[in-house]
């Protein structure tokens, strides 16, 4: 490399880093970014988008099997999985390429090798062709997170499988136990299970997707249990006994152990920051339970060091990544600018059905002070949702009784991580019930039921 010097260094391509990497460019600075991988991270190349492939296929496949509901006939229904599965990496791939292409458009500089820092503003880089060192006065650190493996309950890719495993799996399971009922877990349960897996999801929490509000939670317990899961809150997986095409789980639950055999268990029980081989204790940059300590704006403690995204803690979602890599590139570049608040981030769920949240949820608001009014709308009540044949959900709004705001919202069912972005739009502008009951939503749409659980917490609801 003809010079070695940057404005800003980022290590790691994934949704923060490369975003991060672009914005910088964008703003004049010279950018090199560092990938040992695949560029786009975990998010496009393992998580996010491969999984929302997959989702894809297993809602036709679900659809196909409700043609008659619809006037329609569909004979023979099947599934080739190794296709579905091919869909998925293609769909990867793409991206991937796609990413590479916007850093070459902004002029910067992509070197693939492992990076570790060298004291101030040095990084080591290992490359094929061996180490390289590159200089620049900001570091950010974009390293992501992997899979969480609990002692005795280690992937090995044949019986129990990470993400990544279940990505690309060697075979169908025909009865399967998924360890964890957060967004990782539950998605796969809800693939598996869609393709005609007996499946049984263990959450060690007292309700399945714990960061959800309960109500939602409840409602989406009931749902997946009419698909036929079996679903066990308040338990835990003690030990996992592997013999030939079977392990026999030791789950605890009331007190008791029982004996539960399954040819397939996939484990999600959480993630782990990328912060090993990379400098960051010598650098002295603090560490706390594998993810690096940050304040709101993304500054490690260390001059010239920031972590974003997945290795920075949670939330540890793609969008929250990129919004912090924006945010310290324009810091970098020496504009003003806001902090990512994390109750303002929108989680997704892309089970069937969907889970989608914004902001506080109604047990949270009263833990913190708030005197609260809550409004509900039921799918039931709306009539796209009815037209689509998608009648289960519920649009739950939860708003401070003195001022207005709007303090969270929650839903599940259909589309809703589609509807959610009305919301967050909403809380970001500081919007109070007033605002959004004056708000004409168009008809016929599934976002008419956020106008009317809004209506509801005011006693105000029209088709309810």
């Amino acid at each position: 490399m003809a010079d070695s010097t940057f404005d800003m260094i980022v290590i790691g391509a994934g949704p923060g880093g490369y975003v991060a990497a672009i914005r910088g460019a964008q703003l004049g600075l010279k950018v090199a970014i560092v990938e040992r991988e695949h560029m786009g991270g975990i998010c496009l190349n393992w998580g996010c988008i491969p999984t929302k492939a997959l989702l894809r296929s297993a809602e036709v496949f679900h659809l196909m099997h409700r043609a008659k509901e619809f006037g329609l006939s569909a004979d023979k229904i099947g599934y080739d999985l190794d296709a579905v599965v091919k869909r998925s990496r293609a769909v990867s791939k793409q991206l991937n390429g796609g990413v590479g292409h916007l850093l070459k458009k902004n002029k910067v500089t992509a070197i693939m090798g492992e990076a570790k820092l060298a004291g101030p503003g040095k990084v080591v880089v290992t490359t094929e062709k061996g180490d390289e060192t590159l200089s620049g006065k900001n570091v950010v650190l974009a390293t992501g997170a992997r899979a969480r493996e609990l002692p005795g309950l280690e992937a090995d890719g044949d019986l129990v499988w990470t993400y990544r495993h279940a990505l690309m799996p060697p075979r169908m399971p025909k009865k399967l136990l998924v360890i964890g009922s957060g967004a990782i877990g539950i998605e796969f349960a809800s693939f598996y299970n869609t393709l005609g897996a007996e499946t049984t999801v263990v959450e060690v929490m007292e309700r399945i997707l714990p960061v959800e509000d309960a109500e939602i939670s409840a409602f989406a317990r009931k749902q997946f249990e009419k698909q036929g899961m079996t679903i066990m809150e308040k338990a835990m997986v003690k030990q996992l006994d592997r013999s030939k095409g079977k392990v026999t789980a030791h789950i605890e639950a009331g007190g008791k152990v029982e004996k539960h055999d399954f040819d397939t268990v996939i484990s999600a029980v959480g993630i782990v920051g990328n912060v090993e081989n990379l400098g960051l204790e010598e650098a002295g940059v603090k560490i706390d339970r594998t993810h690096v300590v940050v304040d709101e704006y993304c500054r490690t403690g260390v001059e010239g060091v920031f972590a974003i995204g997945d290795i920075a803690g949670a939330p540890w979602l793609a969008h929250k990544a990129s919004h912090e890599g924006v945010m310290v590139a324009e810091m970098i570049a020496g504009q003003k600018v806001h902090p990512v608040r994390p109750e303002a981030i929108a989680g997704c769920t892309y089970c069937h059905p969907q889970v989608a949240s914004v902001g506080y949820s109604e047990a949270k608001a009263k833990e913190l002070g708030y005197e609260v009014k809550v409004g509900r709308f039921p799918f039931i009540g709306n009539g796209k949702a009815i037209a689509l044949g998608e009648p289960e959900g519920m649009v739950k709004t939860v708003f401070d009784a003195k001022t207005g705001e709007l303090l969270g919202a929650h839903m599940v069912g259909a589309e809703v991580t589609e509807m959610i972005q009305g919301y967050v739009v909403g809380r970001t502008l500081e919007t109070t019930e007033e605002e959004l009951m004056h708000t004409v939503f168009p008809h016929p749409t599934l976002s008419e039921m956020m106008h009317e659980s809004v209506l509801d917490a005011y006693g105000r609801a029209i088709h309810f």
